[in-house]
């Protein structure tokens, strides 16, 4: 599949895992989805050919945009003239943010290639600092994922660092035949809004190792998924470590977190 615009042809590589939106209305509503509040500069990764783009220059706020696909970026160059100086042609994964932002606010849009999207959010939480909102699509189970609460079967890691430090909330499901070439699932979007108070009251490096360790055997009981952690004899008889990871809250983890960095 390609598209022709002032004599570039841009192709969907599936190595990008690229799937170009086609819809107006599903791109408006993406865009729309972002408030623009306390900050003035949104950066978009993966624009191909600036679908969502459009709607994002016609805010009040300040476009950037970031590319690894070369043919995309000389699309954009040559079709939105005024977003040029604003294309950084770079993988967003080992991008440096502050060399464009330094340590200005900014959100984070995108319809996200299906195949680096959970690394893409696991970025942007090591930016929460900066990243008072962020938008996006991603294939329908890994946004239902996100948004999950305890006691759902996909609930998990993603899950509960996510929503550690953001309100997380689905908006719409997108079906495949918007997209050029069609994925073969439906996709969703989401927003994802910083919490007014987004520190943890416990150390956050080990609040996201106990978060990684009990669910990497989610069957377990935290009894046996977290003795690595060589856990006091006092504190493993407490009834919280005869749950399983899925039974607990964000902030049953938080306060999981705590108490084990208490019994140090």
């Amino acid at each position: 599949m390609a598209y022709k615009g002032n004599n570039y042809q841009v192709k969907a590589k599936k190595f990008l895992g690229q799937h170009f939106l086609e819809d107006e209305t599903v791109a408006q509503r993406i865009a729309d989805s972002i408030s623009f509040k306390g900050y003035t500069k949104v950066l978009e990764i993966g624009p191909g050919m600036g679908v969502l783009t459009k709607y994002l220059l016609k805010k009040e706020g300040t476009t950037y945009v970031i590319e690894i696909d070369t043919e995309s970026v000389e699309y954009l160059k040559n079709n939105y003239l005024n977003l040029a100086p604003r294309i950084i042609e770079k993988d967003f994964l080992k991008y440096d943010v502050s060399e464009t932002f330094n340590n200005e606010p900014f959100a984070i849009i995108g319809n996200f290639p299906y195949n680096i999207s959970t690394q893409i959010v696991f970025k942007t939480l090591e930016l929460r600092d900066q990243v008072p909102e962020f938008s996006g699509m991603f294939q329908k189970e890994v946004a239902q994922r996100i948004c999950s609460k305890e006691g759902s079967k996909v609930y998990g890691i993603l899950s509960v660092l996510t929503q550690a430090f953001y309100d997380a909330e689905y908006l719409f499901t997108v079906p495949p035949n918007v997209f050029n070439p069609p994925p073969k699932v439906d996709s969703g979007v989401l927003i994802l809004r910083r919490k007014e108070d987004y520190s943890l009251p416990c150390d956050d490096k080990l609040f996201f190792r106990v978060v990684k360790q009990a669910f990497q055997q989610r069957r377990k009981t935290l009894r046996n998924s977290l003795k690595t952690l060589e856990l006091s004899d006092s504190l493993r008889e407490d009834p919280i470590f005869n749950k399983r990871p899925e039974q607990l809250s964000v902030q049953a983890f938080i306060a999981l977190t705590t108490m084990i960095e208490n019994d140090k």
